[in-house]
């Protein structure tokens, strides 16, 4: 249900993202193959929310929809109250792939600077903005280094600023960090929940990790294997002030158990 929310200054602001009773099915050779089915749920202005279940229970799925990469076969959503279609020509959000999809002939700056060329900024607003994002996932220096001279986890960063360069207040993250190793992950998860707080955009995040979902995100969101269904929403009772060790406190582990324990109702680890 679409619920509209009443902030402290008394002006009612509606969700950012709202699906209502969606569904996707894809039509193969092999038959129909029902992606997700009657999903609902609002994120609101400011969400940090989190995407967890197994393999192909439609977690990317949801995200390319909110991107208009994919269309629902049934219900609705929508993206800053109009539809998806409508909010990608609006350039109402940034999407970080997997990989981190770098051109290897273009230097990162001018791997940032692509969206920004694509939509006409000038010269001098696409070097202030690039210097400005690289200092924002802390590349500065990096401008004219190629992609193939950066770590994996730098990519990534990259990545991120090729997706906060044009200043969509929407971030959508499939997975950014999965290929990582852990001290890396560790690292950028971190400097993510400092980008949160500094740019206050909206984000919506898919992992494969309970730790990474729990420490992440003020609102985490289990779902089912396919056909995709929401079976928890947990509301995080943790502080947005997050340094990593709070990983270890009991508040932190009893999250991670509920989001675990939902994973299991959802028969997520059933053969």
């Amino acid at each position: 249900m679409i619920r509209d929310v009443q902030r402290q200054d008394n002006v009612t602001t509606s969700p950012v993202i709202s699906a209502k009773n969606m569904s996707l099915t894809f039509q193969t050779n092999d038959g129909p193959i029902h992606a997700l089915q009657d999903v609902s749920l609002d994120i609101e202005k400011g969400d940090f929310v989190s995407f967890i279940g197994p393999s192909g229970c439609g977690k990317t799925t949801f995200l390319r929809v909110m991107a208009d990469l994919e269309q629902p076969t049934g219900g609705e959503i929508t993206v800053n109250g109009v539809s998806p279609e409508e909010a990608r020509k609006a350039r109402a959000y940034g999407y970080v792939f997997q990989a981190a999809g770098l051109y290897p002939w273009r230097t990162i700056g001018g791997n940032i600077r692509l969206p920004l060329e694509i939509m006409g900024f000038s010269r001098s607003e696409q070097a202030e903005r690039v210097k400005r994002v690289l200092e924002l996932v802390e590349l500065d220096g990096f401008e004219k280094k190629f992609p193939w001279q950066l770590s994996g986890g730098m990519q990534q960063r990259a990545s991120i600023a090729r997706a906060l360069a044009f200043d969509a207040d929407i971030l959508l993250m499939d997975e950014p960090f999965g290929a990582l190793d852990e001290i890396v992950r560790d690292h950028l998860n971190e400097q993510l929940l400092k980008l949160w707080k500094r740019t206050e955009k909206t984000i919506a995040f898919v992992t494969h990790s309970i730790p990474e979902a729990v420490y992440l995100s003020t609102r985490i969101v289990v779902m089912s294997p396919r056909p995709g269904r929401i079976s928890e929403v947990i509301e995080s009772p943790l502080p947005r002030e997050r340094p990593l060790d709070i990983r270890d406190t009991q508040e932190f582990l009893d999250v991670a158990h509920r989001v675990r324990e939902g994973l299991r109702a959802g028969h997520a680890y059933d053969e």
